[in-house]
């Protein structure tokens, strides 16, 4: 399969409790390049809601319900979330 490197993806980006609250949205969709990554879709994401500029800079990020580092890759039409920290007993 060939990627088309002009041609953008589109990804869901979740956020959950302190983060949905910080930004204002609990989810939104991002167009990004083909070969975007987590951190991309990050940057893109603070730049479409500058109230996101206080998440942190290495949030925990799952793809697809599967942990992920800001380094990787994602794919058209995937899932990414970002999971704030949880406290409990």
């Amino acid at each position: 399969m060939t990627i088309d490197h002009a041609r953008p993806i589109h990804i869901r980006l979740l956020l959950f409790a302190r983060y949905a609250e910080v930004v204002g949205v609990e989810a939104c969709d991002l167009a990004l390049s083909a070969s975007a990554t987590v951190a991309d879709a990050l940057a893109e994401l603070r730049l479409k809601y500058p109230a996101a500029d206080v998440l942190p800079t290495r949030p925990l990020c799952a793809r697809n319900h599967s942990q992920v580092a800001l380094e990787d890759e994602i794919r058209d039409g995937d899932e990414l979330a970002l999971l704030p920290p949880l406290a409990g007993g």
